[in-house]
């Protein structure tokens, strides 16, 4: 039940239930890669099977949307969550049993997949539980919970996997999994069952067509703005999620068991940097306004120049890896800043029956891109030998280029906002050429 004198039990329960599971699913996805990158030293097949991993997500995510908006919300959680922690334990199983490298591809792409099905469904269910009000702060509060995890998770998983290895981290995660699901089954998200039309492909099919249809026709900023956030994601966020792991484990100088270490402690830095956008995003969600999101994306640009110049001109290892993870601290900060506002004005202007579709569909775009800038970054790495400052410079200047070309299109959602309602499912039905 909504409250406008602050956030329900039920929303409360979803918060708990994500703190868990993205803390088990973040020191995961920290070790796993890294053992990978220790094993075979390559930033070619680190990118590729990162890469790789992010296609079952993407391909997922409408899909999750379209189960979102048909299925309980709260099932899909609980169901997903299990399914992880059996994940992990096949895993551990088949380790010792066949070679490293494919079964580590398998393992990310379905770990990736499952959150590419599990997020829909936790995004979908938090304008049904908060009030329009409050919706800024809850999106805040949701991505904060998730840079904390982005930050306790690689610091704690860096110091277990330096000192005892990735197999208590796979006890740890798999406990999560395992607690997240159990206090997800007392959550209630008021839920009216879909009569499908047709069989679930053609249904599916359908609900994919309307959210996309949506998208173009009704609200067709929303489509503008996916692609604004997707080329972040192929230039910014590819470049930290490939660059920095390479960088800190194979460039900088550091010993094995130290890199490992540095890089943890850098991902905690720079996920605190995402803290911080939330934060700014739920005490500022009052203040906020779309036109101002192009400063912040060419902000967020210009920080990452301080990576290419610390790796650039810095020749002490502990000082070039001190700068770089400030600069992308700072990025990811202005980063989940306009993220998060963006993601509050596609729930704002997309009707309730249409939420979980849309968002889905949203995310989907702005996620294209991480699989594509992962393989090429990973190539980059591998070819530019000790110049790997370039990426940084160039990623600089071309995302600078388009926060500038990028301000009419939140000017047109500083518009909608001022409209200040939001489309009912019937209005998009006659939209859309519905009966």
């Amino acid at each position: 039940m909504k409250s406008d004198r602050g956030f329900s039990k039920d929303f409360l329960l979803v918060v708990i239930g994500q703190i868990i599971s993205l803390f088990g699913n973040q020191i995961l996805r920290y070790a796993l890669p890294l053992y990978l990158l220790n094993q075979t030293r390559s930033s070619a097949l680190f990118g590729t099977i990162s890469a790789c991993a992010f296609i079952p997500m993407i391909v997922l995510f409408p899909v999750g949307g379209i189960i979102a908006d048909r299925v309980n919300k709260r099932n899909i959680m609980v169901m997903l969550d299990f399914a992880t922690a059996a994940l992990i334990v096949l895993f551990y199983v088949m380790a010792g049993m066949v070679d490293i490298v494919p079964l580590m591809a398998v393992t990310m792409m379905v770990l990736y997949g499952i959150q590419g099905a599990y997020q829909p469904a936790v995004k979908a269910s938090v304008p049904i539980l908060v009030d329009t009000g409050h919706l800024m702060q809850a999106n805040s509060l949701i991505d904060v919970i998730s840079s904390l995890a982005n930050m306790a998770g690689p610091v704690i998983g860096g110091i277990l996997f330096s000192v005892v290895g990735l197999v208590p981290i796979l006890y740890v995660s798999t406990g999560c999994f395992l607690l997240s699901a159990i206090i997800e089954i007392f959550i209630h998200i008021p839920f009216e069952k879909k009569q499908a039309g047709g069989n679930i492909f053609v249904t599916g099919f359908g609900d994919l067509k309307d959210s996309f249809q949506f998208m173009f026709q009704r609200q067709p900023v929303l489509w503008k703005v996916s692609f604004v956030y997707s080329f972040q994601n192929l230039f910014l966020s590819s470049l930290v999620l490939i660059g920095v792991p390479f960088i800190i484990t194979q460039h900088l100088g550091f010993s094995i068991n130290t890199a490992n270490r540095m890089y943890g402690y850098a991902q905690g830095v720079i996920a605190a940097g995402s803290i911080a956008g939330g934060l700014l995003a739920g005490i500022l969600s009052k203040k906020l306004k779309p036109k101002a999101i192009p400063a912040l994306i060419t902000g967020a640009a210009v920080s990452m120049l301080l990576g290419g110049i610390a790796l650039q001109f810095l020749r002490t290892p502990i000082k070039a890896w001190l700068l770089l993870i400030i600069g992308c601290g700072l990025m990811l900060m202005l980063s989940s800043l306009f993220q998060i506002q963006i993601m509050s004005y596609v729930q704002i202007l997309t009707p309730n029956d249409m939420i979980g579709k849309v968002i889905s569909c949203v995310i989907c775009v702005c996620m294209c891109a991480n699989p594509v800038g992962g393989f090429i970054y990973g190539i980059v790495f591998e070819k530019i030998g000790e110049r790997v400052y370039l990426p940084f410079y160039a990623a600089a200047l071309i995302v600078t280029g388009i926060g500038v070309l990028t301000r009419g299109i939140f000017r047109e959602v500083d518009r909608k906002m001022a409209q200040g309602r939001r489309p009912s499912a019937h209005e998009c039905r006659e939209i859309l050429g519905k009966k």
